[in-house]
């Protein structure tokens, strides 16, 4: 009955799909690069010049201009993701893909994003240039809204289009500061650790940072004469499913004069995010008389997240701090209603909320709120039992300045008036990255920091009654981790564990040291960089970590127990230099061996659905090559087996077997054939590409691909028991800005600039991406002008 079903919907969609291409042609859906048209509200005429791969080049008499036009060439070619990102954080997501979204809209409800929005929006200066612009740029989608044809999806969906509102915004921006936490994946999975086997098997884990590790190293500028998985493990899940992106990592580095061939700064910067159909970022180039940018913009957002000018280029990394704290209530033993606080018992805050749901009735549903957050009892699946958990979390108690923030950072002309915009920047934390035509390079982690009594020890749920919002005290941006032009002359990020400078460590969820210990150790032993030695380092594919771990793992294992063709790959592997190529077969042993050996070791204490828990964590990843080295850990024993206590050598020896018998069993015999091309594969998915007829229609791929986890090309994927390793996130562009031929700076995108799958630039950028090549960032009006491709003309109303 069932399979009756899927057929029926697959039908019925095709049918749809059809009747679409019936009734509308091809090139009516297609977005509109050339021509004229009407634009309200403009003051002067404004031209879009269309490059090779259809990005805007934007020329206006004026900026409010400039982003008006910018709306509307944005809206027609991803009106589809700006809707689905502005609807994330407001829950209603239900009205579009049905009650499978119902417990993600609650979830993200619960978070209270719209009711910190309805604050902002209601605190904003409209007279303010931020405002300005960014009404201007809601104007330019809704005009097209109004205008512009239909895309598919919204035929398919059967969802209306609806003008934006300064609210969608930040609700997309809410979104988009979630999607960078990790607190909500592990905090609650360390207190259920904790909680189940003690705090002796916490110590193995390496929850502390290693201080042999590789830091990001602080410096304050001289003078130039001185020279949680559980919480929401459930809607990360839906959301990948919907192929909506999700902040993973990044790399960055800026490398001053001193170490470059030119004598001018190089700035390089690839931010991890979900791999989707459409990816996530929109390039454009704006020029007025004023103002000229080349950015990369979010939908739905005015201002970009990256970009750069003549002048300075900045881009961003996750800073990985805790912005998220959980803590346990205390409910009155007789008044349910009341809970514990330091001032005495206060009333639970009740939330009503309505979630519209798709062929359904509408879903009402109450939530309880203490002075920390949300309860999230009944909210989470993962959150089990009476004893209520509430969610603290940064961005929603503070002001939300982000847009102020990114207006600065836009409109600054040097490095002193970039630095005054980022103190506006609270949540989620950004390693904001810069470099500028002076030879300034410089690195600020940019969040809301505090001291308090538990801030060092956030990855537990919490006992105690504070009050967040009111903590011993806020750090100021001058003691946040920053380096600024440094005297071993270069600055970087790997999401790895930043210095202290304020007498402190600033508890987060950083990454290993893998792609930092390979950035320092290429940038230390080269003194005169090139644009080309940067683009082949941005798409480095060697680990400087694995070879290591498999050192550690072979020192223990038993040999006797393996086979003549067992041990011709463990050789293989003790020679490798952790290249990541298609052709390597020594990637595709050591996962399946890492998969078994974290299996063997962590499964039978954990059990299968915290061991899932566990997989998906940045924690996993530290955790991998102390627990390769260590000689003792109670983990080694399985307790399912009561008469004997099994070894390190048991479990690396079982563990190195059972991957040669997997990939044996699924690649065949002969093991020069398991090369990594053969299970290392990137598939762009779009959501309507879950629909398996309409799936090479609207996703992009699949490709073999070059890299691996935590190497500077960093695709990720997880771990599981398919042996399959499907790319999941990945470089959302490669930029390469070189300030002494700033004209012949280079970038990519994951498949094309447009969303829109009937644009010729929906996928036009794919197999280049997957080579590692680069397109140029144009900036000369000459050159854009004689090679453009289509000349898009908005005039003024009359």
């Amino acid at each position: 009955m069932k399979r009756i079903k899927v057929i029926g919907v697959v039908v019925l969609v095709l049918l749809v799909v059809s009747a679409i291409f019936a009734g509308v042609s091809v090139q009516a859906l297609s977005p509109t690069y050339e021509g004229e048209s009407k634009l309200s509200k403009l003051s002067h005429e404004t031209k879009v010049y269309y490059d090779s791969y259809g990005i805007p080049h934007i020329y206006a008499d004026n900026e409010d201009d400039a982003f008006r036009t910018l709306g509307y060439v944005h809206a027609q070619d991803r009106l589809w993701q700006m809707e689905l990102l502005r609807r994330i954080g407001t829950g209603r997501l239900s009205e579009v893909f049905g009650s499978k979204m119902l417990n993600t809209d609650k979830f993200f409800l619960s978070l209270g994003i719209d009711e910190a929005t309805k604050q902002t929006v209601s605190e904003l200066d409209l007279n303010s240039p931020t405002v300005r612009l960014s009404q201007a740029y809601l104007d330019g989608i809704n005009q097209f809204i109004e205008e512009g044809p239909t895309p598919i999806e919204f035929y398919l969906t059967g969802i209306d289009k609806a003008p934006f509102q300064l609210e969608d915004i930040y609700n997309t921006v809410g979104y988009m500061a979630f999607s960078f936490a990790m607190a909500h994946k592990t905090d609650p999975l360390l207190t259920n650790i904790k909680d189940k086997l003690g705090a002796e098997y916490l110590k193995d884990l390496d929850l502390n940072v290693d201080p042999n590790t590789v830091w990001i190293k602080n410096h304050k500028e001289e003078s130039k004469e001185a020279l949680h998985n559980s919480i929401a493990s459930s809607v990360t899940k839906a959301l990948g499913a919907l192929s909506l992106p999700l902040i993973e990592g990044s790399n960055s580095w800026v490398i001053a004069p001193e170490k470059t061939k030119n004598g001018k700064v190089i700035f390089a910067n690839d931010p991890h995010i979900g791999f989707s159909q459409p990816a996530v970022w929109y390039e454009a180039h704006i020029n007025t008389p004023n103002f000229e940018k080349y950015g990369y913009f979010m939908g739905g957002m005015p201002f970009p997240l990256l970009a750069h000018d003549r002048n300075l280029a900045y881009g961003m990394t996750m800073f990985e701090n805790d912005d998220i704290d959980f803590f346990y209530e205390e409910s009155h033993p007789t008044e349910k209603e009341k809970y514990r606080t330091k001032e005495g018992w206060s009333t639970y805050e009740k939330v009503n909320k309505i979630i519209k749901i798709k062929d359904s009735t509408d879903f009402e549903f109450t939530y309880r709120k203490t002075v920390h957050g949300p309860i999230l009892n009944g909210i989470a699946d993962q959150v089990k039992g009476e004893r209520p958990i509430a969610m603290w979390w940064m961005f929603t108690q503070h002001k939300n300045e982000l847009m102020d923030a990114l207006y600065g950072m836009t409109h600054a002309r040097n490095k002193t008036e970039f630095q005054n915009a980022l103190p506006k920047i609270h949540a989620p934390g950004l390693n904001i990255m810069y470099g500028d035509a002076e030879g300034n390079v410089a690195w600020w982690a940019s969040a809301k920091i505090y001291k308090d009594a538990n801030s060092a020890h956030t990855k537990f749920v919490l006992q105690d009654t504070s009050d967040l919002k009111a903590p011993e005290r806020y750090l100021d941006f001058s003691e946040n981790p920053q380096a600024i032009n440094p005297p071993w002359n270069y600055v970087y990020s790997a999401n790895n564990q930043p210095d202290s400078i304020a007498g402190m460590q600033y508890p987060g969820y950083y990454l290993p040291e893998n792609r930092a210990k390979r950035i320092v150790g290429l940038l230390e032993a080269k003194n005169d960089w090139t644009i080309d030695d940067v683009k082949g380092m941005i798409n480095d594919v060697v680990s400087s970590v694995n070879p290591s771990i498999i050192t550690d793992l072979n020192g223990v294992v038993n040999r006797e127990e393996l086979s003549g063709a067992q041990i011709s790959v463990l050789d293989k592997l003790l020679v490798w230099k952790g290249e990541n190529n298609l052709d390597n077969i020594e990637p595709t042993v050591f996962h399946r061996w890492i998969y078994f050996f974290l299996k063997n070791t962590f499964v039978d204490e954990l059990g299968e659905e915290m061991f899932d828990q566990f997989l998906s964590t940045h924690l996993l990843k530290r955790t991998i090559a102390p627990m390769a080295a260590k000689n003792e850990s109670i983990w080694w024993d399985n307790i399912e087996t009561q008469s004997v206590v099994e070894t390190k050598t048991q479990i690396v020896t079982e563990s190195f077997v059972q991957a040669f018998e997997y990939l044996e069993n699924d690649l065949g015999a002969d093991n020069g054939a398991w090369t990594w091309e053969k299970v290392h594969t990137l598939e762009h998915p779009h959501p309507i590409g879950q629909v398996e007829a309409l799936r090479s229609f609207f996703n992009v791929g699949p490709f073999p691909v070059e890299g691996t986890r935590e190497v500077i090309n960093n695709m990720a994927f997880n771990y599981d028991g398919d042996g399959m390793h499907h790319v999941t996130a990945g470089p959302s562009t490669r930029r390469v800005i070189d300030f002494s031929d700033i004209e012949n700076s280079m970038s990519i995108l994951p498949t094309g600039q447009s969303g829109n799958p009937f644009s010729e630039h929906y996928d036009d950028q794919a197999e280049m991406y997957v080579k590692g090549e680069f397109r140029k960032m144009l900036m000369n009006e000459k050159e854009i002008k004689e090679t453009s491709k289509s000349l898009l003309t908005f005039k003024p109303t009359e």
